[in-house]
């Protein structure tokens, strides 16, 4: 890794010194205010009045032991200055009528006699002003005086400490949210990613590309500028990603693409530019955008030149590709969505390479669930090849999923080791939904259930281009009153017409059975998700794949076409919406009939199932052959094409 990673996520502000720093100064001030106030109360004091007689005043003043050292006139008042102090004592007349001084004070008392001194002490009474050293009334006197300004220094503090923040957040609200992922964190490689062999033989380039630039260099070859993964969700887009950091050991910025929107427009792309200086410091490194069709979207679809994901896009397509051509920095992006995103950027120049993270393939499956399983404690005769087999068109996500949920179904069944039957009840849990032991089904509904789910067995088990019948269970789960499953032998990338007429007719398969048992018009409400199945299947046959009788060879995609019509808001005509409507009903018809015509020919197999399902509930694929090993395909059912 190089040198000068940051230790710290990006967009981290360390604002604790500045912080600290302002706090000390406050505090310092507050207590210099403090000590100053103390000092200045405990120095004046409370002054305590006391009468002295004016002889005793003019005998001190008179004495060489005296402790007066100087009386100065004031007005009305004596300032008497003792002995060793600055401050003089306060003496002042009672009756405040002119003053000792001019009256004569030394004359008019001094030499008489003890009748006479009487009543000129009397008439000439003195205060004396003391100082009064009471504590409690010291501490009163500043907490009264210190108190309110400490409080002015808080709530002007906490000012400045909003203002602040809100100063480094509007600062840093243009800043990037990457993650990056340096040597502090883990590292993961290709070993930790089970499967997709071709995607990474793709991205062993890319990494070839970081550890060694001058190879190509030297042939004239340029370093790829982006790298988009394109998957289904959870085939492990942003794990390969990481992966490829991991293997190359170069710096790895991760942010999602939503991260970029902000109600403020030139947010994001502020943002995109500080991401993009970020990586530049660190190069070579890798930024790697999830989900990058939030950001992405088509430009010439949605309009609005001025609009904040616009100028986001536009800011990456010129980081991507701009003037400096020599950055260091490749691109990976992530996104399940190829056909949202803007022409501009699928160019060569800005992702030169396109990788698909498809889904994993059987072995593929058993890779990844031996990598989800390991440190486990499993049981011998966990089979994993059997669950590979069952999980096809599983993504890594759902068999991570799967693993995790077979370890806490061993702990609450307080089993010391993961059992068979707990990967057993994880793959169902997953696939379809936990068990609903609560409802209760009264024997009527589980009759009706029975049958309902026999229908599926007994059609999707006697039409040839179906997949082999797996389990049948008559105990609800998740959604539904009942399942019966069908797994591919094999995995296969296409599907003929014929095996997805078989689909059509299995999936009827369930409302024939009621209606041949209980008659047409006792027919329930169990078939309503076959029925949307089946209508979904079939819109796909006519309008994407092209399998319509009348409409042969002619597709009708919504997802990307330049124009849509103003009745149907689609792209294709009211016309072709009734064609369409009709070839779907003519495929619906179809599987009904051929449902109906495979039930009514093995009608003794389909109730000895159904009373196998009442008595036992669930029955395995080994328990199933006996039962379906006679049944036949009817003439009415074959398809003539």
């Amino acid at each position: 890794m190089a040198d000068n990673i940051p230790k710290k996520t990006l967009g981290q502000k360390n604002n604790g010194s500045a912080s600290n720093t302002t706090r000390s100064i406050l505090f310092i001030f507050v207590l210099i205010c403090f000590g100053a106030l103390l000092i200045s109360t405990l120095n004046q004091g409370e002054k305590q009045k006391t009468e002295v007689p004016i002889s005793d005043v003019i005998r001190r003043a008179n004495d060489e032991n005296g402790n007066i050292a100087k009386i100065t006139v004031t007005g009305q008042n004596l300032d008497i200055t003792l002995k060793g102090e600055e401050k003089p004592t306060e003496v002042s007349r009672k009756d405040g009528s002119g003053t000792l001084y001019d009256q004569g004070l030394e004359n008019h008392c001094a030499d008489l006699k003890d009748e006479e001194l009487k009543a000129c002490e009397e008439k000439y009474p003195v205060i004396e002003y003391k100082e009064d050293t009471n504590v409690w009334g010291i501490v009163l006197d500043v907490a009264l005086t210190v108190l309110p300004i400490i409080a002015l220094v808080i709530f002007f503090s906490w000012i400045m400490r909003q203002a602040t923040s809100a100063n480094n957040q509007s600062m840093s609200f243009g800043k990037s949210k990457a993650r990056l992922y340096g040597p502090d964190k883990k590292k993961v490689t290709f070993k930790d990613v089970a499967g997709n062999e071709s995607a990474k033989q793709d991205l062993t380039e890319i990494v070839d590309f970081l550890k060694n630039p001058k190879k190509y260099e030297k042939l004239g070859a340029k370093i790829p500028r982006g790298v988009l993964l394109a998957g289904d969700p959870g085939t492990g887009k942003t794990l390969m990603a990481r992966a490829v950091a991991g293997e190359a050991d170069v710096p790895f910025f991760s942010i999602s693409g939503s991260e970029f929107a902000e109600m403020f427009v030139g947010v994001g792309a502020s943002r995109v530019r500080d991401l993009f200086s970020k990586a530049k410091k660190n190069a070579p490194s890798i930024i790697f955008i999830d989900e990058i069709d939030a950001v992405a979207h088509k430009r010439d679809a949605r309009g609005g030149a001025g609009r904040e994901d616009e100028q986001t896009l536009n800011q990456i397509l010129v980081e991507m590709d701009g003037f400096d051509n020599d950055s260091g920095v490749i691109v990976m992006a992530a996104t399940n969505r190829v056909d949202m995103l803007d022409k501009a950027l699928l160019r060569p120049g800005r992702f030169d390479r396109h990788v698909n993270v498809v889904l994993p393939e059987r072995k593929d499956r058993l890779e990844i669930l031996k990598v989800h399983f390991k440190g486990k404690p499993v049981e011998a005769d966990v089979d994993l090849e059997a669950l590979a087999k069952k999980t096809a068109g599983s993504s890594g996500a759902d068999l991570a999923n799967i693993a995790n949920e077979a370890a806490i179904t061993a702990a609450r069944e307080g089993h010391k080791a993961i059992s068979n039957h707990d990967v057993t009840e994880a793959f169902e849990r997953v696939a379809i939904g936990p068990e609903r032991k609560s409802k209760v089904m009264n024997e009527k509904e589980r009759k009706i259930t029975a049958y309902h789910e026999a229908g599926h067995a007994i059609v999707g088990h006697v039409l040839p281009d179906s997949d082999p019948v797996h389990k049948v269970t008559i105990i609800p789960r998740g959604a539904t009153g009942g399942v019966t499953w069908f797994l591919p032998p094999e995995d296969r990338n296409y599907k003929n017409i014929y095996e997805l007429k078989d689909i059509l007719a299995r999936a009827m398969g369930g409302r024939m059975a009621e209606k041949l048992i209980f008659g047409a018009d006792a027919i329930t409400t169990g078939a309503s998700s076959d029925l949307k199945n089946v209508a979904e299947l079939a819109k796909s046959m006519i309008v994407e794949e092209g399998m319509g009788v009348g409409l042969r060879n002619l597709v009708f995609p919504e997802g990307d076409m330049g124009y849509y019509t103003i009745t149907t808001g689609k792209p294709y005509s009211e016309k072709t919406a009734e064609l369409i409507d009709a070839e779907i009903k003519k495929l619906s018809d179809e599987a009904a009939v051929r449902a109906e015509a495979v039930l009514k020919a093995n009608k003794t197999a389909l109730d000895k199932l159904a009373e196998e399902l009442l008595k036992h509930e669930t029955l395995e694929e080994a328990e199933l052959e006996p039962l379906l090993k006679n049944t036949k395909l009817p003439a009415a059912a074959k398809l003539h094409m």
